[in-house]
């Protein structure tokens, strides 16, 4: 029977090794001018799979596929691996979705406001750094900022505070904070 890949029905559980994906290998046309199409074993995907490896204290340890999403590094820690810096030099600045995982620099010498805002999502996290003289002091947008001392700003010049949301638009500040 002839279908359009696009109006197959959806594969409900993991593949099997020997499972076939089409694809059309557009630098072959002697079967199209569009290309050919060809197959794709699971089994030939896992194969050519990038393997990654991570120097740790006790070896080296080969990450696979199934090691990124399951989080087993048997025990070995994760070098090398950097935040990206969002830095900012105005007095004020709102939090984005894309600064996820992310360290925000506040250089200003005048006190800067970060607006925490709606719609980040649950497990959304960065942490801000206050660089520059000015104090930095969080500010809630349809959001709720928790702190267990009520704290609100970074202590001062160089403090580092983090921002992690444990609930849709709830989020608890964690680190040296002052009120």
């Amino acid at each position: 029977m002839n279908k359009k890949i696009s109006a197959l029905t959806a594969l409900g559980t993991t593949p099997a090794v020997g499972d076939i994906i089409p694809i059309t290998d557009v630098s072959d046309t002697t079967g199209s001018a569009q290309g050919t199409t060809k197959k794709v074993t699971v089994a030939n995907l896992v194969a050519a799979a990038p393997v990654q490896s991570v120097a740790g204290r006790t070896g080296t340890v080969t990450v696979d596929a199934g090691d990124l999403t399951d989080g087993d590094f048997g025990g070995t820690a994760i070098l090398g691996f950097d935040a990206t810096l969002n830095d900012q030099t105005g007095t004020a600045y709102t939090i984005v979705a894309s600064d996820a995982g992310k360290v925000i620099t506040c250089n200003n010498g005048s006190a800067v406001t970060v607006t925490v805002p709606a719609s980040l999502g649950a497990g959304f996290t960065c942490s801000v750094v206050q660089k520059g003289a000015g104090q930095v002091t969080f500010s809630a947008s349809s959001t709720t900022i928790n702190n267990r001392q009520s704290h609100t700003k970074i202590a001062g010049q160089h403090g580092v505070a983090t921002l992690v949301s444990t609930a849709s638009d709830v989020f608890v500040l964690a680190g040296d904070t002052a009120s």
